[in-house]
């Protein structure tokens, strides 16, 4: 069944509006008056809509029924990723909105090759925001994961070092594995992943990561991309924590 997002103050008095956009949309899956389609108020909430009107400005129906959407998981997930180049940030960011993850990080680190301006990011993010809406969408989410830019990486290391559980990837750590970690964790509501750029983590990095209560974790003998790392992980998680049943 056909998905969209609209705003929650949208939906009101037993009818959800839509906008010129999404009328756009309905046309061109040809959905008609008297048709079926969900509507989510990216705050967790699936309406079945009955199509009522349509015409240039956007759209209006009638809401059949509603019910928590069942694409959330129990566990809220920050993906924490450093710049990297290309467009392995995007790739990041629609694997993680599709595993679930709840919002999405990114971060410099010390061996960024990637390095944006503020005026870049602001360009940048907001596209990754729109990748994190489709893929939203694609994958039947009943919230859009935010996209934010942490300034610093010390920044962005408090900021998971808060979260139940905070694992940092680091392949120098031979010790501490993500599945004994996870199995010796319980009652998790919130989680924080990092993963590094290019290159990886320095080790001053992975010191200063520690002394805020980070658990640093290996993600066995093969060495991952930059982009694959925090979906592994991000897998290893929701299976974990029964997220994927």
């Amino acid at each position: 069944m056909a998905r969209f997002f609209v705003a929650a103050t949208n939906i009101f008095g037993g009818v959800a509006c839509l906008g010129a956009k999404e009328a756009a949309h309905l046309r061109a899956l040809r959905i008609r008056r008297g048709e079926h389609f969900t509507v989510c108020d990216g705050q967790g909430t699936d309406y079945i809509c009955r199509l009522r009107h349509i015409h240039d400005e956007g759209a209006e129906a009638e809401i059949v029924s509603a019910e928590p959407s069942r694409g959330e998981p129990s566990v809220d997930v920050t993906v924490f990723a450093a710049f990297s180049k290309g467009d392995k940030l995007e790739t990041t960011v629609q694997k993680s909105v599709e595993l679930g993850a709840s919002s999405i990080v990114v971060f410099p680190a010390a061996r960024c090759v990637s390095r944006p301006s503020a005026a870049s990011m602001i360009t940048k993010t907001a596209r990754l925001q729109k990748i994190s809406e489709e893929a939203a969408k694609q994958s039947h989410r009943g919230k859009v994961p935010g996209v934010t830019v942490s300034p610093s990486f010390e920044h962005a290391v408090k900021a998971a070092a808060a979260c139940d559980l905070a694992l940092f990837l680091y392949e120098n750590e031979k010790e501490g594995d993500i599945r004994s970690i996870l199995r010796s964790k319980t009652g998790i509501r919130t989680v924080a992943i990092m993963a590094g750029p290019e290159g990886g983590f320095e080790p001053h990095e992975a010191d200063l990561a520690e002394r805020h209560g980070m658990r640093k974790t290996g993600l066995g003998p093969r060495i991952l991309r930059c982009e694959t790392a925090p979906l592994a992980a991000l897998a290893a998680v929701m299976y974990e924590t029964d997220n994927l049943k």
